[in-house]
């Protein structure tokens, strides 16, 4: 039996996808859960699973093409009898499961649904685009307000509204613009890589946020020696009870979340003039994957304890670096964390993952000479020390807010109780 490939769904506001890379050739066999092929979206690459048995007859996908969710990629053949009850005159139905659904097969193939350029766009931008004669170059030079820059209807009927009233260029948004200089260099003396499809989503992603946000730092610094002394000494006995490490990233990220109840409005988006204030606390961790970096968050931790948080970021993370992340795991940050440190960097000036209001920057923990306070008065200690950088858009947050923020962050740090915190958590 013929079963159809096609172009999985990886979440909800996914409608297309791009081929990476073919994991098998055709004539190879392949089991059902082995890695097919890797896709990738305008916000994660994934490792996509056969859901059958047999063997691969035909690659229709091609490499570096965009297709819309549900499309044909590819066939395998097998002798499993599964859904063969299906009449062969129905219609491909969408799912959300992991590589779709078997669908009838189709002689046409597949046609890739790019607009212009690299960026995704949904069958609605495309349509409205079309009906008002918006060429691929316009199109490609609206700036999206979605994550990483992806346009929505909003976004184009904006453009619409002002484009006559404006001549003003809005490619700067992109941040991948061609200077010439590719054609100026000598062939022999460079080297000219493309970017793939995660490098070319972070640098418009990036770039929009600073010509979006009025970007103010704040620096300043706290004493991890209890922390660290605590994970030193318990981490063995809580990994062995929990399956994960305790880290210094789980105790920044709760006292972020405490911080963050008494500064509401740092948990916020705007929308033009309107404030978004979330309710819930849902503090993205950016984390390094390749080449790359995503920023999956921990949801709903304004109701997470140090040990539900602790476990909550075990699980991004674990899931990043194995290319199993969903596009719905990665939406929703209202607050997001970065850390310098992991990389023995002091510290850092983080760019705002839009559309948050702030970002926090974590420096490399350092031992060093540090004047204390003591009973008999002022003591040289040697303690263990971090530099962190608050990152917030100054459109909403003020310079007294913002570093009364951080240093909350600074104060729940050196107070916290870590014993107390895992208490009953620890054999």
């Amino acid at each position: 039996m013929i079963f159809d490939i096609v172009m999985p769904k990886m979440g909800e506001s996914l409608t297309e996808g791009t081929v990476l890379e073919w994991k098998k050739a055709v004539g190879d066999t392949i089991d059902k859960d082995e890695t097919l092929l890797e896709i990738a979206t305008d916000k994660v690459d994934a490792e996509i699973p056969s859901p059958v048995s047999g063997i691969l007859i035909e690659i229709i996908g091609k490499v570096n093409q965009t297709y819309d969710i549900d499309t044909i990629i590819a066939r395998v053949e097998t002798s499993d009898d599964i859904q063969s009850h299906i009449p062969k005159d129905n219609p491909p139905v969408r799912s959300a499961e992991p590589l779709g659904v078997k669908t009838a097969l189709r002689e046409a193939p597949p046609q890739p649904t790019t607009f212009g350029d690299d960026r995704v766009y949904s069958p609605l931008v495309r349509s409205i685009a079309a009906q008002e004669g918006i060429s691929p170059a316009e199109l490609q030079g609206i700036p999206g307000s979605g994550f990483r820059g992806r346009v929505s209807k909003k976004d184009v009927l904006f453009y619409l509204e002002t484009r006559d009233s404006s001549n003003k260029k809005t490619h700067s948004l992109r941040g991948l613009e061609e200077t010439g200089l590719a054609q100026r260099v000598a062939a022999e003396d460079v080297e000219i890589i493309e970017m793939d499809s995660m490098r070319k989503s972070i640098a418009k992603h990036m770039r929009k946020s600073v010509d979006t946000s009025a970007h103010v730092y704040s620096v300043s610094e706290a004493d991890m020696t209890a922390i660290m002394a605590f994970i030193s000494e318990n981490n063995a006995a809580f990994k062995k009870q929990h399956g994960h490490s305790i880290t210094v990233t789980h105790f920044i990220t709760k006292a972020v979340r405490d911080a963050l109840l008494k500064f509401p409005l740092i948990n916020s988006s705007l929308d033009g003039s309107k404030i978004i204030r979330h309710k819930h606390l849902n503090i993205g961790i950016a984390v390094a994957v390749g080449d790359g970096l995503v920023v999956p968050p921990v949801r709903y931790a304004e109701a997470k304890s140090l040990l539900e948080i602790s476990d909550s970021i075990s699980d991004i993370v674990s899931r990043a670096r194995e290319k199993k992340l969903t596009l719905d795991d990665l939406e929703g940050a209202t607050f997001s964390i970065t850390n310098f440190g992991v990389f023995s960097n002091l510290a850092g000036y983080p760019i705002i993952n839009q559309p948050n209001m702030a970002i926090l920057g974590v420096g490399a923990i350092k031992k060093k000479p540090v004047v204390i306070e003591t009973k008999t008065g002022d003591e040289i200690a040697i303690r263990q020390m971090c530099v962190f950088t608050l990152g917030f858009d100054h459109r909403l947050i003020d310079g007294a807010m913002g570093g009364q923020f951080i240093e909350e962050i600074m104060k729940n740090l050196e107070s916290v109780d870590p014993a107390k915190e895992l208490a009953g958590n620890l054999q």
